[in-house]
């Protein structure tokens, strides 16, 4: 018998059961592609028929497969759905079939343009490179024993996030720098124009050897799967420990470090759960924890942690499927509406992005550490 690889050996688990498709619970529907587009190629089951279809050689690349294979914002609610083997892989597997259509066809242009941005500009979205001018705009040392890797979105669209973060760890006294970032690779690994992030690892990792940092914080949760899970995975490790923003703010309140208003008349808000925190890192207690030690009323939605829907702006989708991502964040703001809270917290720039965009002033969208800023 022909020894296949794992990734083959994964294509074969789909049992056609069509779990994926729905959340158990309340028997929600768990994919936004497929919800939306209404056909089995854009659910997580006919992406991996289409890639069992291409490895044995039955489908030829076709220009009629690729907006089943892009459209998808790998949020990973089907993995959590699936009952066969391997369903941990089913990312895995979408994003390595898109690595296949890149090379075989090419990226699409709206993904091409983060290629060609962060190669000119080291960021996806062509701003003027930062560098490290904020080093100087808020008296950082060159080396300190935490880098605040900030991240595309923090820095140059949703730069509220990038303030709070920093005023957050200078009220606790955090020994910290920034360096020269440059995008993590995120928006490239996500839409399989995999080869060209090599070169930023490395880049990122020697900035942050520099500096002499142990502890690398981001306020990204796409910055934070993409510097543990998938540097890891391409044998681009930091050898440095990556934390999330919301982890290191329940430190800083348990240790004390960070000290919160006492008088404050409560918001009552609601937590989405971004995916590449998520569910794809398994990370759901630290948000909800912060949030609990603030003076706020905290209420939850109905379609929350492993069963969250997704905002839509993930996986290349809002470039790419613009009408379609819109769509799936509107969904999301009617599940906060209805919990009836003024404002809608997320722990990534990215999410926040999405939401607001869909809002249409229903209620106030923040990121957990604008709201803890606020209140400390």
């Amino acid at each position: 018998m022909t020894e296949i690889s794992p990734m083959e050996e994964w294509l074969y688990s789909c049992i056609r059961c069509g779990n994926c498709k729905y959340v158990f619970k309340g028997y929600a529907p768990s994919c936004p592609s497929g919800e939306y587009f209404n056909f089995e190629s854009y659910f997580a089951s006919g992406r991996l028929w289409i890639a069992h279809g291409i490895q044995k050689g039955e489908l030829d690349w076709d220009p009629s497969l690729i907006d089943p294979i892009f459209s998808c914002t790998t949020c990973g609610n089907c993995e959590v759905q699936c009952l066969a083997p391997h369903r941990e892989h089913i990312v895995e597997m979408i994003e390595e079939l898109r690595h296949l259509a890149v090379k075989k066809i090419g990226a699409l242009p709206a993904h091409q343009k983060f290629a060609e941005r962060i190669e000119s500009n080291h960021n996806p979205y062509g701003a003027e490179h930062h560098a490290r001018t904020l080093v100087q705009e808020h008296s950082l040392p060159n080396m300190a024993s935490i880098v605040y890797f900030i991240g595309c979105t923090s820095n140059y669209r949703e730069n509220e996030i990038r303030d709070s973060t920093i005023s957050i760890l200078q009220k606790a006294g955090v020994d910290f720098t920034i360096v020269d970032e440059h995008c993590c690779g995120s928006p490239l690994l996500r839409t399989g124009q995999v080869d060209e992030v090599t070169e930023l690892a490395e880049h990122n990792r020697t900035e942050i050897q520099h500096t002499g940092a142990k502890i690398v914080i981001t306020s990204c949760s796409g910055c934070y799967r993409t510097l543990i899970k998938d540097y890891n995975r391409l044998g681009l490790e930091l050898d440095v420990e990556v934390v999330h923003i919301s982890q290191f703010i329940r430190e800083l309140i348990n240790e004390g470090k960070l000290i919160l208003k006492k008088s404050f008349e409560p918001l009552q808000v609601t937590y989405h759960d971004p995916c590449h925190l998520a569910r794809h890192m398994g990370e759901y207690e630290a948000p909800r924890d912060v949030l609990n030690f603030l003076p706020v009323d905290f209420v939850e939605m109905d379609e929350i942690r492993e069963s969250a829907w997704c905002c839509g702006a993930g996986g290349g989708c809002k470039a790419a499927y613009p009408e379609w991502s819109l769509e799936t964040a509107k969904t999301r703001i009617e599940h906060a509406v209805e919990t009836e809270a003024s404002t809608l917290v997320s722990t990534c720039p990215f999410c926040k992005r999405g939401l607001a965009d869909a809002n249409n002033d229903s209620m106030e969208i923040i990121d957990l550490c604008e709201l803890v800023d606020r209140l400390s």
